[in-house]
Order: structure tokens, then sequence, then C-alpha cells
């Protein structure tokens, strides 16, 4: 088996100099993306940060999953972090020339990776109800938020691969939107990042039936008129190390 922490060529930068703290195994990963204006974009990320754009254009993706394995570096698989269903809301950005994914919400299944998240890395997790089942290669995928914010925070979908695997070609519009290495998060005045990896992407294309979609509600609707760009990838293994604060 292949050890994707000596797989690193690639990657826009080096692996960080210190052990990684986490892994997970994401499977059935749907990356649905619509294009924004960026000057419309610019208004919901932190001014701290830089809106990355694809020939001028920003990005929303909504991209949902499922965490077969995730383990804490020295520790044994414990029951309660053994897996769970994730649904994130993201965009692209940079800082110090460094491109990353910026998120706006991140729901999930697991009460206790919920928390630990929202005070290790500062990021937006939200609590939520979560169904997920395949058959006959469909996965259907549907959560809702379990808090006063659940009428805001509904997503149902089924989705299925429609094509033999690739590797995005570099400098297209697929690499741009999938091959992303770090997180960039914000708290008061402080930047910082969360370093990851994984080898490349293998993509799929993908069809996919959105029956409701209230994830992005500080967008627009007609940002969702329009059919998304789809990739599907079955699975993933991914190894997180954790934030590094860039700004005071």
């Amino acid at each position: 088996m292949e050890n994707a922490l000596e797989i690193t060529g690639h990657r826009p930068f080096p692996l960080p100099d210190r052990p990684w703290v986490m892994e997970q195994i994401w499977n059935d990963v749907l990356f649905a993306h619509w294009p924004v204006p960026a000057e419309i974009m610019e208004n919901h990320i932190p001014s701290q940060l830089t809106l990355d754009t694809f020939n001028g254009k920003a990005w929303i993706g909504i991209v949902p999953f499922w965490i077969s394995r995730m383990r804490v570096r020295g520790l044994p698989l414990l029951p309660m972090m053994k897996s769970m269903n994730e649904l994130n809301v993201r965009t692209y950005v940079e800082y110090g020339g460094r491109k990353g994914v910026y998120f706006f919400s991140l729901d999930a299944d697991n009460l206790l990776a919920v928390t630990g998240a929202r005070l290790l890395y500062f990021l937006p997790y939200v609590n939520a109800e979560m169904q997920v089942d395949k058959s006959e290669g469909i996965i259907n995928y549907e959560s809702r938020r379990k808090n006063e914010y659940n009428e805001i925070g509904k997503f149902k979908a089924q989705y299925k691969t429609e094509s033999s695997p690739f590797n995005s070609k570099k400098g297209s519009l697929d690499e741009w939107l999938t091959e992303r290495y770090c997180l960039w998060a914000t708290k008061g005045d402080r930047v910082f990042r969360g370093d990851i990896h994984h080898t490349k992407w293998q993509l799929h294309e993908a069809s996919c039936l959105i029956y409701e979609n209230t994830m992005a509600s500080f967008l627009p609707d007609k940002y969702f008129t329009n059919e998304p760009i789809l990739h599907y990838s079955p699975q993933k293994h991914a190894y997180f190390w954790p934030l590094t604060r860039v700004r005071s």
C-alpha cells in the first residue's frame, strides 16, 4: 500500500516540518461548485484574507462526504470518533501567497468532533442530523441542522459517478477547484493556517439531483439556478496538522 506522505510532487508547497496530528478517510466525496461574482464573494470573507479567483470568478463549493476512519495520532481508533458524515460550504482564498480553502460552515453528525474542531481549529462546525446511504452506485445524502438555524441549513441530494477516473490537468479549473492543501481561519485579527495532505484527487464526472439546498443562504438564490460543475471521488486518505498562527 502506497504511503501518501511520501507522494508530494503534486503539492504547491512542501509538507510541514512537524508531525501530523490527525488522519481521516473521506468517502463518496462530491464537489458541487457554482460561479459567483468576485465583488459579491469578497463581502463574505474576512478582510485579512484575499479572495482567490479563476479567470476573474469566485466559486462557492458544497462538498458532502462521509468519514470512515478518524484517528488522532498516538491514540487508538476510538468508537465515538470512528466515523461521521460531513457537509462543507467553502470558497477559495489566499494569504501570504499561499492558496487554500475558507469554510463558511462545516456540518457534521458527531457532537464530539464538532465541539473539538470549533475549539481547536476555530472552524464554524455545526451539529446536524444526517443520513447517507448508497445503493447500486447512487448516494442519497440528507442533512438538517440541529439548532435554531435549521431552516437555513438543509441539504438533500442524490448523486453518482458518470465517468472513468481521471486526474485534473495542470492549470485547469478541475485542478483549481479540488487541489487545495491548507485551510485558512481567523479569530479576531489573528490569522491561522491548517495544513492538509493527501495524494492528488482521482476524479470522476458526476451527476447530481439537488432536491433542497439552503446551505449558502448568505448568497442570493440566483447564483444556484444554473447547473453546478460536479466532480466525484470514491475515497481519499487525508492527514491534518495543527493550526499555525501566521498573524497576531
